[in-house]
């Protein structure tokens, strides 16, 4: 949807086209068999053998480590934990100066807890060491603030037999190794940082109320006890991530594909949001930042979980060990992949909720939700992208009620963006916060672009689904700006690269710092500003012309390959029409997260570096790195929504385009999704008829009174219910719906189509100079 030398096109009959179909069905169709976001279902939508790559464990409250992983000192039977049917019988003991790593099968969250079989002394400690990665297992937890390299061990104190867990506010946001053990020598006063106190109560949870800062206190006694031994018959994690469903394995949406790689990354995305998913009692992990608000006196390497960052029940953050806060740009990836897994819009909900709460005076919005908001903290980009969620949200919900809540704030900083956008047609960046990235200032690239995005979808909201007599007043001048910004958007085109740059001065064509952003080549594709299809695909071919054996290099920010600017890389090579690329991407870089050495193999990690290693350039120290990020989980959302082609158009679906792309990796893929109108599911497969030649069979369901087009080969108008259209590949690519059960017993699998080769790339080479200099934390 195109502003500027297609004006009337985009206004006079895109626009104009969602706003009468908005205006028909808003009110008047009834809801099929649907879901609801304020209660989720308790059963899977969709189950099948797809169910198989799901990672959440059946019972979250009670999850045991899957092996040792590592032993030294004064150990004994240390595999007796991971066998709890023995009861007391079979304990493993630790002594001074033993340790005993364990792994679990995926990355987890939760509390840890303990049953104790024996104890000698009253006055003893088990200490605790967490890690997502394996490169940083050991006596010292991985980073969730900047203060220093690693995380200081919890000690937890031991006084008698029976269960015990760590309280409430040591929530550890993600880990897939738990290190116990016991120091040779005793803890000093100062290390012993976290509550001397245990519960040796059978009790799995504790529920103590008192403050942080007294927990957190170092104690003033010293600790003269020397340590003895300590048996464990069990110990577990309760996990209290994704608190929106009693049943974590009941999705809303599966993903199933003739390459179970692609499976596993649908998986690991989906898995990764709910990790990501938390209560708003446990948010924030900046300690340092919270001390603004909170006034915290932690000692420095301590750590907890218990800012409230929010109101309600459960909200979606950035990173599950860190920041665990509400950051707008993760949204823009989040959000349509939980849409698509596992409904928790709830969890959508209140994170908006927590950015508008703490809107500016002046109509900003807040870098992320609390923490920050206190202090000024802005993001032209971030700003942005909150109201990309806005139209996410409601696109996905229909929640009109909260939309005419908020409509107002909403407009307020839709217009301090508009005003933004000067006399060139660029936008005019104030603010150098985006993702970490630097040269995130001036007339740029990616603030121009997504600005554009957001001024189509406002239009949407404002005239077809509020009716807002605003947006008629304001049509005209929306309409010009946005001519404007069409044609701004050339001045940073570099016709001898094929690509834009990144915004004007020593960052643009031939600037002494020429860059050529992949985030903001991603939006120009994204957002339509640029109507010119050979163009379009032209950047998509030369963003592919970059990659390197482990993803696509975020130039922008040296060093850096971003599963963030990737995830929008993905959408632009589909809305260019080079879905064989997106698909080629995501089992090159997601891949690799999953099987890659030092990865959790099982969530998407939040970056790392260009020639593989696991640090993520942003931060000095590679354990600070998250593993569990939402913004890392693309594919999660544009396998259904741009691969299968699901695209919903108004609000829960009630008109939709089905457009699927098998692309040449693919001899099969189904999958499917659920809004509160009903399910939307497809079948797509290669297959041959002796006497038809070879064929491309598409299946699909749709809610029964929603309409919708699908563009199989050509463009044909449906109404919802379920459907079988036929491409016939040795006849032209002709195409023909046909009955539901046409051919059934004649169709066999297409045994000789044959997957391509894939393409060998070098290693991209570190810049080690560009490195440190590009450190935030």
């Amino acid at each position: 949807m195109l502003f500027g030398m297609i004006q009337s096109n985009f206004f006079d009959h895109a626009i104009l086209a969602y706003n009468a179909m908005a205006h028909q069905l808003a009110m008047n169709l009834p809801l099929g068999v649907g879901v609801s976001h304020v209660s989720l279902p308790h059963q899977a939508v969709f189950p099948g053998p797809w169910d198989e790559y799901i990672k959440t464990p059946v019972n979250k409250s009670y999850i045991r480590p899957a092996k040792v992983w590592h032993v030294e000192g004064s150990v004994a039977v240390p595999e007796a934990v991971l066998d709890w049917t023995k009861g007391n019988d079979s304990s493993t003991t630790i002594g001074p100066g033993g340790l005993v790593i364990l792994e679990f099968s995926e990355n987890i969250a939760g509390r840890a807890c303990f049953d104790i079989s024996s104890v000698d002394g009253r006055r003893n400690h088990l200490a605790l060491a967490y890690s997502e990665s394996p490169n940083f297992a050991g006596h010292w937890s991985d980073a969730t603030t900047d203060r220093q390299e690693r995380d200081l061990p919890l000690y937890l104190p031991i006084h008698s037999t029976g269960n015990t867990c760590v309280r409430p506010e040591f929530v550890r946001g993600a880990f897939k190794y738990l290190t116990v053990f016991i120091p040779k020598h005793p803890p000093r006063s100062r290390d012993i940082w976290s509550d001397d106190e245990s519960p040796s109560t059978s009790n799995v949870l504790d529920t103590h109320s008192e403050t942080p800062q007294k927990h957190l206190g170092v104690h003033d006694e010293a600790t003269h006890h020397k340590a003895r031994r300590i048996s464990i018959s069990s110990l577990y994690i309760n996990c209290t991530a994704f608190p929106s469903n009693p049943n974590p394995r009941a999705y809303t949406g599966y993903f199933s594909s003739s390459s179970s790689l692609l499976n596993r990354i649908w998986y690991s995305g989906a898995y990764t949001l709910q990790l990501t998913t938390i209560d708003p009692a446990e948010g924030s992990a900046l300690i340092d930042y919270n001390r603004r608000v909170d006034h915290n006196h932690s000692p420095q390497g301590s750590w907890y979980s218990n800012f409230t960052i929010a109101n309600g029940t459960a909200i979606t953050t950035d990173g599950a060990k860190r920041d665990r806060m509400a950051y707008p740009g993760d949204m823009a990836i989040a959000v349509p992949g939980i849409a698509v897994s596992t409904y928790d819009m709830t969890a959508v909900r209140t994170a908006l909720d927590s950015l508008f709460i703490r809107q500016y005076a002046d109509g900003a919005l807040p870098y992320a939700g609390p923490p920050m908001g206190y202090g000024g903290e802005f993001s032209d980009t971030y700003h942005l992208h909150t109201l990309i969620g806005v139209w996410n949200y409601v696109l996905f919900t229909n929640d009109i009620r909260w939309l005419q809540s908020h409509w107002s704030a909403y407009l307020k900083a839709f217009e301090y963006s508009l005003g933004k956008v000067d006399l060139t047609g660029l936008f005019h960046v104030t603010s150098n916060n985006d993702w970490l990235r630097p040269g995130m200032t001036g007339h740029n690239l990616e603030a121009t672009s997504i600005m554009y995005y957001v001024m189509q979808n406002t239009y949407k909201m404002a005239d077809g689904i509020l009716e807002d007599p605003y947006a008629k007043e304001q049509f005209a001048r929306w309409k010009s700006l946005g001519g404007r910004m069409e044609r701004g958007i050339n001045i940073l085109w570099c016709e001898d690269l094929g690509l834009y740059c990144d915004n004007i001065g020593r960052r643009g064509c031939g600037g002494s710092q020429e860059t050529l952003p992949q985030d903001g080549n991603s939006w120009v594709i994204i957002s339509g500003i640029i109507s010119n299809q050979t163009r379009r695909l032209e950047l998509s071919n030369n963003l592919r012309k970059r990659w390197t054996k482990y993803g696509a290099p975020a130039t922008e920010f040296p060093n850096v390959i971003s599963p963030f600017a990737s995830s929008f890389e993905l959408l632009a090579h589909c809305a260019a029409g080079n879905h064989d690329a997106a698909v080629e991407l995501m089992e090159l870089m997601w891949g690799y997260m999953l099987d890659g050495e030092g990865f959790t193999n099982s969530t998407c990690v939040e970056g790392y570096r260009i020639d593989g290693d696991i640090q993520y350039p942003a931060y000095r120290s590679p354990a600070r790195n998250s593993h569990a990020h939402g913004w890392s989980t693309g594919p999660t959302m544009v396998l259904l929504t741009e691969i299968l082609g699901f695209r919903l158009e108004t609000p829960l679906g009630r008109t939709w385009t089905v457009e699927p792309h098998l692309t040449k990796w693919l001899k099969k893929a189904r999958g499917g999704f659920a809004t509160g109108l009903g399910r939307f599911e497809m079948v797509l497969r290669r297959m041959r008829v002796p006497v038809l030649g070879r064929l491309e069979v598409l299946d699909m369901e749709t809610p029964r009174g929603s309409e919708g087009t699908v563009v199989f080969g050509e463009s044909m108008r449906v109404a919802g219910g379920k459907h079988r259209f036929v491409k016939y590949l040795d006849d032209g690519m002709r195409v023909e719906r046909v009955g539901l059960g046409w051919m059934e017993g004649e169709l066999v699998e297409d045994e000789e189509w044959q997957r391509p080769e894939v393409e060998e790339r070098p290693v991209g080479v570190v810049d080690w100079k560009a490195l440190e200099e590009n450190y935030v934390a």
